[in-house]
């Protein structure tokens, strides 16, 4: 096995290839060994000391370090582990009747809208984040304000404002009158 590994964005994180399926559907963010008791795949990275997060995507997974610990430290034990997962033969999610991560439901007279607002999100801008190891959804709309979810490589990241204000923000406000600002929210 031949696992690829590309450079992101943000310095802190890493997007590993291992040149087949991670996920059949979404994606699965952990921000912390706390959060991936249902991954064994997460669950083997945060093995690794110094490893802060894991995101899981179709065929990739973004690992985030602690900032005082140096790639070439942590990578090939990271390589190690993923291989390990993939000769285990166990599947990179327990459970599969959970949902991996999704846009939040809306409840509301903005139907209209925010289904408009998650089609743009799915077709324009969630492919191009997962290029760069990481995913956005959508969290919640309330008086003209879009508020989306950053994960993987997106959160944390240092370009990650500008790709919301200058990005996300205008392509809704070009395409959805009613959109008249984006944030980001934890999740």
């Amino acid at each position: 096995m031949f696992i690829q590994t590309e450079a992101t964005p943000n310095p802190a994180t890493l997007k590993f290839l291992p040149g087949q399926s991670v996920l059949e559907v979404g994606t699965a963010d952990f921000p912390s060994g706390d959060t991936a008791a249902k991954s064994p795949l997460a669950m083997r990275v945060f093995a690794v000391d110094g490893v802060t997060g894991v995101f899981l995507g179709s065929d990739f997974v973004t690992v985030t370090k602690e900032d005082a610990v140096d790639w070439d430290v942590i990578k090939a034990p990271i390589l190690g582990a993923i291989m390990e997962h993939y000769q285990s033969g166990q599947p990179a999610m327990e459970g599969s009747d959970d949902p991996a991560s999704a846009h939040a439901a809306h409840e509301g007279e903005d139907g209209e809208i925010v289904n408009q607002i998650k089609e743009l999100l799915d077709t324009r801008v969630r492919p191009a984040v997962a290029q760069d190891g990481g995913d956005i959804v959508f969290h919640g709309f309330e008086r003209g304000i879009v508020y989306l979810h950053m994960q993987g490589a997106c959160a944390g990241c240092p370009s990650s404002t500008v790709t919301l204000k200058m990005g996300i923000e205008n392509l809704l406000r070009h395409y959805i009158p009613e959109v008249v600002e984006v944030r980001p929210v934890a999740a």
